[in-house]
C-alpha cells in the first residue's frame, strides 16, 4: 500500500468510471435507435419484418451477454479478419444486448395501447403512420419510461463483463489494482459502492416514475 494510498485507489477507480459510462451510453444510444427499429418490425404486418425481429430478440434476450462479448471480439476478427479493439467489441455486443431488449419493452409498451384508439385513428382516417405517430407512440412513451430507465441499470452493470475481452471499465480496473495491493475488501468494496452510486439514483427514479406515469 506504499504506492496506493487509499486516495490514490478511490481516484483511479473514479477515473476508470469514466469508461463505464461511456460505454453505457453508447450502448443505450445505439441499442435505442436499433430497438426503435426491432419494436416497429415486431408489430409489424408484415410476417417476415415480424419475424427476423422474434428471431433477434430470442437470440440476445436467450443467450449470455459474456458469449455475445466473446463473439463480437474473437468471432468478428475469425470471420472478417479485422481485429476490434476492446471498446469497440464491447460496444457492439452491448449494443446489440441492449436493442433486444429495449425493443422488446418498446414493443410491449406499444401493444398495451388499448386496440380502440388504433380503431378510432382509423376511424376519422389516419393512415397506419400516422396512427402511430399522432396516437400511438405518445400514449406507449408514457408507458415505456420506467422500465427504460430501470433497464439503463442493467446496462450499467452489463459493461462490467466487458473487463472478460480486457476493456478496462471499474471492474478490470479494480482487479488490476487489486492484484497489485492485494486489498481485496477494500479495492472492491470501494468499486462496488461505486456501482451503487450510479444504479441506486436510476433504480429510484425508474420506481418513481412508474408510480407516476402508470396507464390509467
Amino acid at each position: 500500500m506504499d504506492e496506493f494510498t487509499l486516495s490514490r485507489i478511490f481516484i483511479n477507480l473514479v477515473i476508470a468510471t469514466r469508461w463505464t459510462i461511456i460505454l453505457s451510453l453508447i450502448a443505450f444510444v445505439g441499442g435505442g435507435l436499433v430497438g426503435a427499429l426491432i419494436a416497429l418490425m415486431r408489430i409489424s404486418s408484415n410476417k417476415l419484418l415480424s419475424r427476423i425481429s422474434w428471431l433477434y430478440i430470442e437470440f440476445f434476450q436467450g443467450t449470455p451477454l459474456l458469449l455475445q462479448l466473446f463473439l463480437a471480439f474473437f468471432g468478428f476478427s475469425v470471420v472478417t479478419g479485422i481485429n476490434l479493439s476492446p471498446l469497440v467489441a464491447a460496444a457492439i455486443a452491448l449494443t446489440a444486448y441492449t436493442s433486444a431488449f429495449l425493443g422488446d419493452i418498446w414493443r410491449g409498451s406499444i401493444q398495451a395501447v388499448p386496440r380502440g384508439q388504433w380503431q378510432a385513428a382509423s376511424a376519422i382516417g389516419f393512415g397506419y403512420f400516422d396512427q402511430l405517430k399522432l396516437i400511438i407512440l405518445p400514449q406507449a412513451v408514457r408507458l415505456a419510461i420506467a422500465p427504460t430507465v430501470g433497464f439503463l441499470v442493467q446496462v450499467i452493470k452489463g459493461t462490467s463483463l466487458a473487463s472478460i475481452i480486457g476493456f478496462t471499465e471499474l471492474s478490470r480496473a479494480a482487479s488490476l489494482i487489486n492484484n497489485v495491493t492485494l486489498q481485496s475488501l477494500l479495492i472492491f468494496g470501494l468499486a462496488g459502492l461505486i456501482y451503487f452510486a450510479l444504479c441506486y439514483p436510476l433504480s429510484t427514479w425508474s420506481q418513481r416514475l412508474e408510480k407516476k406515469l402508470a396507464y390509467k
